[in-house]
């Protein structure tokens, strides 16, 4: 088998995870909320590639979740990916990947994100350049500790059989990515965050990228079947949306992958798919030093060890 032949073939392989994967994702989820179904857009990109979007609206567990497949390629990577990664200018790419945002209704379920993907960056004449990145991260508005630890200790079941110190690592790259300097605060709890992984060879970056999507489930369903029943006021709600303007301030401020997928060309509704369909702000807001709100600042929004 030639170079080249290999390269489709890992493309291939890694294109078919994908796309298996928002199906599983997918399923869970609508079997989770019981109540709504995913609706479904194909879209194409002027520019090469395209993508099928996946959206469960106004459930009975979930208020939105979304889950996108794409996979995009182009002439000349975008500036964010080379601001990124200089020595990429002048290079055709291909990027693929799924990423998800959840909104629950209850405010006593987490937010959540996810996403896995894969770039190559190719030049006739040179050695294509490929990595894999993703993890995913939880945001709860009333923490639980109980919650907290499950989500982590399942992200340390998923990266021990890649190496001792890889759950440390990327728990810490998770925490450094997800920061709001402008907040001094973490967006949420943290889990794990990886990029530009190439080093261990293709064969285990794609086994560790698989493990990370495939595990996602696995930390999340059994906190939101732990948590949607349980009872919540006006204020519980209004503090939900207050929190759910820090996902929108870090999205649209920080975020590398919505400003990859703009820059890029990609579809604009799939890409802010991640905005709460509700969120507010409010002036100067200060809780009440001992509430259940204060604590979520001041126990849980730092970098800690579950």
């Amino acid at each position: 088998m030639t170079d080249r032949e290999q390269i489709e073939l890992n493309k291939q392989a890694v294109k078919t995870f994908l796309l298996q994967l928002q199906d599983t994702i997918c399923q869970a989820l609508a079997l989770q909320d019981g109540s709504a179904e995913f609706e479904q857009d194909q879209w194409q990109r002027e520019q090469g590639g395209g993508g099928r979007s996946r959206v469960l609206r106004n459930g009975q567990v979930f208020e939105q979740a979304g889950v996108n497949f794409s996979h995009v390629y182009g002439d000349e990577m975008p500036a964010s990916a080379t601001a990124h990664r200089p020595e990429l200018a002048g290079r055709r790419f291909e990027a693929m990947g799924v990423s998800l945002v959840i909104h629950p209704n209850n405010p006593y379920v987490p937010t959540s994100h996810a996403n896995v993907r894969f770039f190559i960056a190719e030049k006739d004449g040179e050695a294509p350049v490929w990595w894999f990145g993703g993890g995913f991260d939880l945001t709860p508005f009333y923490p639980f500790d109980d919650d907290c630890q499950h989500w982590h200790n399942t992200a340390k079941a998923i990266c021990a059989p890649f190496g001792d110190d890889v759950y440390s690592q990327h728990k810490a790259w998770c925490d450094k990515y997800f920061f709001l300097p402008h907040r001094n605060e973490t967006r949420g709890i943290g889990g794990l965050f990886f990029d530009d992984l190439n080093h261990w060879g293709f064969e285990k970056c794609f086994a560790y990228t698989q493990a990370v999507g495939n595990g996602f489930v696995d930390a999340y369903i059994p906190i939101v079947a732990q948590r949607h029943q349980l009872p919540y006021g006006e204020r519980e709600r209004e503090f939900q949306l207050y929190r759910r303007g820090r996902y929108v301030e870090f999205n649209l401020v920080y975020d590398r992958g919505t400003l990859f997928g703009l820059q890029s060309g990609g579809r604009t509704e799939s890409i802010l798919m991640s905005m709460p369909p509700l969120a507010r702000w409010e002036y100067c807001y200060q809780p009440d030093p001992d509430s259940a709100e204060a604590s979520l600042s001041r126990d849980y929004l730092h970098p800690r060890e579950w």
